[in-house]
């Protein structure tokens, strides 16, 4: 099936989960090890076989539509995604995406993981990763591979570039309230924004990325011996050192403030900065509520979601085919 895709006449779907970075921004794409969790929120690709003409991709929640011949970087996107599967087979996919696009929830990651589930729906999950790379290349130009990863998994993972995955065991279960700035951010610019930062200053830059480094290992244990008090303070201390290369808002800092003040263990902007979204860590679902209340009383919105299952994810995957 992988060389094929879909069969003729049958409509397969695919599905992802968005995610979070917990913590690791940035320092991931220099090596430095980052923590990312997929959340119940994603998006679901539905792909039917066309007897002629380009491959189409339709999101309706964005008001996008647009085709493999498309010089749209979604176009080119899904060209890429095609061309690594091998996918002759025109088809029309329509995906159904709850996550904002530009927030740092990883929404290309995810769009691309559910339509290449979608359009071949046997490959599996590292074989859909290493595909999506193709397609995560042509929006954030040089991505770390965290999104792809978690978004195809779910669970807690440690992802260190060039050497791959590794999976956390959580040991108290993650209550998060994300919240939208409301100003889109571009991954790409900021990633080369931090990389011009390097060029100019690089022990400053350096200094942070170690000191990040040292926060992530510490973040392994927090996770795994489910100390939510203790992981909520080095997200704390991760904002700070994203705050000093630039890459927060006062946006970011106002949400985060208000998180903490409504008794968040932690908060920080998750993903490139620059705008897009910020993570806190609750206890449950009634400090997450506080928390979203706040948010909505000084204009911003969020909602509250769960880790997703990384078992769950599979047999959801399955259940879709």
């Amino acid at each position: 099936m992988s060389a094929t895709g879909v069969q003729s006449g049958v409509r397969h779907s695919g599905i992802a989960c968005g995610k979070v970075i917990f913590l690791g921004e940035h320092a991931v794409v220099y090596g430095v090890p980052a923590v990312a969790v997929g959340i119940e929120r994603g998006v679901r690709a539905y792909a039917t076989p066309l007897e002629s003409g380009p491959t189409r991709l339709i999101v309706r929640a964005w008001n996008v539509e647009v085709t493999a011949d498309d010089s749209r970087d979604l176009g080119r996107a899904l060209r890429a995604i095609l061309d690594a599967s091998g996918i002759e087979t025109p088809m029309e996919i329509d995906a159904q995406v709850d996550l904002p696009p530009g927030g740092g929830l990883g929404s290309s990651a995810a769009l691309g993981v559910a339509v290449a589930r979608a359009i071949d729906p046997n490959a599996m999950t590292q074989l859909i990763t290493e595909r999506v790379m193709a397609w995560e290349r042509v929006f954030h130009g040089n991505p770390s591979g965290i999104d792809a990863a978690v978004t195809a998994r779910g669970g807690c993972i440690a992802f260190t570039k060039g050497e791959g995955i590794r999976n956390i065991r959580i040991g108290a279960p993650l209550t998060l309230c994300i919240g939208n700035t409301g100003v889109a951010s571009s991954t790409r610019s900021m990633v080369e924004a931090v990389a011009q930062l390097r060029a100019r200053r690089p022990e400053v830059v350096h200094k942070s990325f170690e000191g990040i480094r040292a926060l992530v290992r510490n973040a392994f244990l927090a996770i795994e011996a489910g100390d939510r008090f203790a992981l909520g303070r080095l997200m704390d201390l991760n904002q700070i050192l994203l705050s000093g290369i630039f890459v927060s808002t006062p946006e970011i800092e106002q949400m985060c403030a208000i998180a903490r003040a409504e008794g968040a263990f932690g908060a920080k902007l998750t993903g490139a900065g620059g705008g897009g979204c910020v993570v806190s860590l609750v206890h449950g679902a009634a400090e997450a509520e506080r928390v979203l209340e706040a948010w909505r009383a000084t204009g911003f919105n969020g909602f509250a979601t769960r880790v997703a299952d990384a078992e769950e994810l599979d047999a959801m995957s399955e259940s879709a085919q």
